[in-house]
């Protein structure tokens, strides 16, 4: 009403000193100190969403802020990034469906299941395949991930599903890692990982073979883990034109994000390459 009635007969009115009033609008003016921690600490929590590639939430953004030595509640950040409308990306219910088990090849026994957790890396690889729409067909994409850091050490994508795609993963891995004899190699009873040249090329490497029980997802729960984390935070969210473009969007996410930018939580929120460095 100050455009209408001087300040004055308004404070009279009201019951409040003029200088009381003018003391009030300043402190409006100036935004206290909580509310000038917030506006810094939204700053940085913007920056680290984008090199998230919006995907984080409030759970690894309080833990990336905690490793650049800044405490701060995860009620608060997640506060601050609702006012923002900032989400991290959240996974669904999520199982992929490659597995040809009606053959006639041998089935390696489920070693894995009487296995301790492994304590150093190269150890355990867990291996499957996975599927991506493009608007050209499907890129299929086989996987191995260490199961000490949840590092993938191998990969490759085709589109053609053969014993040749997982072949092709393998000596990946096996070039970038050269893992000791008696390494557990763990897969789905898949008919590309019960191939007579699949075998072989185990056995060259003296790794021991180990299959999932029939139908059970459960069994190879680390890579189903990551096949989910790839969908909802990089398929779901791209309509990939051709394979190629496919191609490259998987491999960045792979080998620039995950592997060596994304907190997992299952590692103290490290990457798995940070995980290796600070454990071996």
């Amino acid at each position: 009403m100050k455009t209408d009635h001087p300040i004055r007969a308004l404070c009279h009115a009201l019951e409040v000193s003029p200088s009381g009033y003018y003391d009030w609008r300043r402190r409006q003016a100036q935004p206290g100190p909580r509310a000038r921690e917030n506006a810094q600490l939204l700053v940085q929590i913007l920056r680290l969403y984008q090199e998230s590639r919006q995907t984080y939430g409030s759970p690894r953004i309080q833990a990336q802020l905690r490793q650049a030595g800044q405490a701060h509640g995860r009620n608060r950040i997640a506060r601050l990034m609702r006012q923002q409308g900032l989400w991290g990306r959240t996974k669904g219910r999520f199982r992929v469906h490659t597995t040809d088990s009606n053959h006639d090849q041998p089935i390696a026994p489920n070693r894995l299941a009487d296995r301790p957790a492994p304590s150093a890396p190269n150890q355990i690889w867990v291996a499957d395949i996975t599927y991506i729409s493009t608007q050209q067909g499907w890129l299929y994409l086989a996987g191995i991930l260490d199961l000490y850091s949840r590092r993938i050490v191998g990969w490759a994508m085709d589109q053609n599903l053969d014993t040749q795609l997982i072949l092709a993963a393998w000596a990946m891995a096996l070039t970038h890692r050269q893992p000791p004899p008696q390494l557990l190699f763990h897969s789905d009873r898949g008919c590309q990982y019960a191939s007579a040249a699949f075998r072989h090329a185990l056995a060259q490497a003296q790794a021991l073979p180990s299959m999932s029980r029939k139908a059970c997802c459960y069994d190879n729960a680390a890579i189903e883990s990551f096949w989910s984390t790839l969908k909802q935070e990089l398929v779901y969210r791209r309509d990939f034109q051709t394979p190629n473009q496919a191609r490259q969007a998987i491999f960045d996410f792979i080998e620039t994000f995950y592997n060596r930018r994304r907190l997992h939580s299952s590692l103290n929120y490290l990457c798995p390459v940070d995980f290796e460095r600070q454990t071996h």
